[in-house]
């Protein structure tokens, strides 16, 4: 391998560039691990490294892509052995050091977790740093007390990516899930996915001077932040929890002290980046088996290759982006 086909984005002396390019393998960063990338996705914050606007990217210029799955062709730790299916995601990867938009990534291998059995890098990906949220998402609900039968299940900004994977994933669980969504026209596939019931996203975001609502949800999976955080904070029943990892609906949350000490609801945060390697295999194990979407197998992810990828990070940043998109560098 002398040349590595890459996506990068960075400053150059005409401007903002987003380029497929060839590098160098010293190119790739360090590492103790290289992977031949079979797929990426596409996740909103690799719309914002994309995005001249973004301020995510820690490094100029970056290979971006936060996660990544493909095959073990070097590594110096015994413990990955060469020809294994590997994926990896969050950490620094496409933030502050290269990512999974090139042909070979290199990886720290305390990064990498074992493809788990059930799963190739088509499907992990399909999954990917999305579906990862949401199983975090499910998880947490269901150890604050959530269970089968208990009630509706409110998934808000569900045909995104991390609430799209939360629909089939509660739905997997045996739970009532209701999906909140802008796009009425797609309350079809949220359906297939496992929704019972869809509703619009104006009435999951509508502000209020009241501290709260009528109690509605067992639990819920927010992915929008702001209002709809706020809505969902007011309308949750006595002890019930709300995981919350997005803000496409903004960052700054109006709501009172009312829900925590009136109905003795629960804010989770949810975060992905950082999760220790141990949790992060358990949880892809889980991913693999009980938390599994049932459409996962049935599903035809749109596949694209490096070229096409300025479209469609643009395309994320602006909600215009149904379920997974996946990147096969090697198109």
């Amino acid at each position: 391998m002398s040349t590595v086909r890459a996506f990068t984005v960075g400053k150059s002396e005409s401007g903002w560039t987003r380029t497929v390019t060839q590098l160098s393998n010293d190119q790739l960063g360090d590492g103790d691990v290289l992977i031949r990338v079979e797929y990426s996705g596409i996740n909103f914050k690799d719309g914002l490294v994309g995005s001249e606007t973004g301020r995510v990217a820690r490094i100029d210029p970056i290979i971006p892509g936060i996660d990544l799955a493909g095959v073990v062709v070097e590594s110096n730790d015994p413990a990955i052995a060469v020809g294994s299916s590997v994926l990896a995601h969050g950490y620094d990867i496409g933030v502050a050091r290269h990512g999974g938009y090139a042909q070979f990534a290199r990886i720290p291998s305390a990064w990498i977790v074992p493809m788990p059995a059930g799963l190739d890098s088509r499907t992990a990906m399909m999954v990917g740093t999305a579906g990862y949220t949401a199983a975090l998402s499910v998880d947490a609900l269901e150890s604050a007390g959530l269970v089968a039968g208990a009630g509706p299940v409110l998934v808000t900004g569900a045909t995104g990516g991390v609430g799209s994977m939360a629909v089939g994933m509660l739905a997997a669980r045996g739970h009532e899930v209701v999906a909140s969504t802008g796009k009425v026209d797609q309350a079809d596939w949220l359906r297939s996915l496992g929704a019972s019931e869809v509703i619009d996203r104006a009435e999951t975001s509508a502000e209020s001077t009241r501290p709260l609502e009528r109690e509605r949800w067992a639990g819920s999976v927010d992915c929008v932040g702001g209002s709809t955080l706020a809505y969902v904070l007011r309308t949750l029943r006595y002890g019930a929890s709300v995981a919350a990892s997005g803000l496409t609906g903004g960052t700054d949350l109006g709501t009172t002290v009312h829900p925590f000490i009136l109905r003795g609801v629960n804010l989770l945060g949810i975060d992905s980046v950082q999760t220790p390697l141990a949790p992060r295999i358990a949880m892809w194990q889980r991913i693999a088996t009980d938390l599994r979407p049932a459409w996962l197998d049935t599903e035809v992810a749109q596949v694209i290759g490096l070229d096409q990828l300025p479209v469609e990070l643009d395309r994320i940043l602006v909600g215009g982006m149904r379920g997974r998109v996946l990147v096969d560098p090697q198109l």
